[in-house]
């Protein structure tokens, strides 16, 4: 599984949002590393497809729905939740993005292991 957490030098929420996607990992009981990317220049925001700070993306897909598809630069994300900004990703919107992937890495780790059982029991 891969993890990123993308965000700017001037942010303060990324280092919550990290302790924020730190615990849900561990109460899911998912083994990954997190990837901790800066992203230092409009330029960069742009190639990156960076939509502000902090953004979470797993197997790089971003963690908020709706994500914006341009308007690409270092400012502070906020994501809307009963109507109301935060700053950081809710823990339920990380939880549930986190849980879908672990499900899929599961499901095509078991579809590679039943192919795999299946080709040497063709060999025999």
């Amino acid at each position: 599984m891969k993890i990123e957490i993308l965000y700017s030098d001037d942010c303060p929420n990324w280092h919550l949002t990290k302790g924020e996607l730190e615990s849900v990992l561990q109460e899911l009981d998912v083994t990954a590393p997190i990837d901790l990317v800066t992203v230092k220049s409009n330029a960069a925001a742009e190639t990156l497809r960076f939509v502000g700070s902090p953004s979470v993306r797993i197997n790089e897909e971003d963690v908020g729905p709706g994500t914006p598809t341009d308007g690409f630069n270092l400012e502070c994300r906020l994501y809307w939740v009963d109507g109301r900004p935060m700053g950081t990703p809710p823990r339920d919107m990380i939880t549930r993005a986190v849980a879908r992937a672990a499900a899929q890495s599961r499901g095509s780790a078991s579809s590679r292991h039943a192919y795999q059982r299946q080709d040497t029991s063709s060999a025999l």
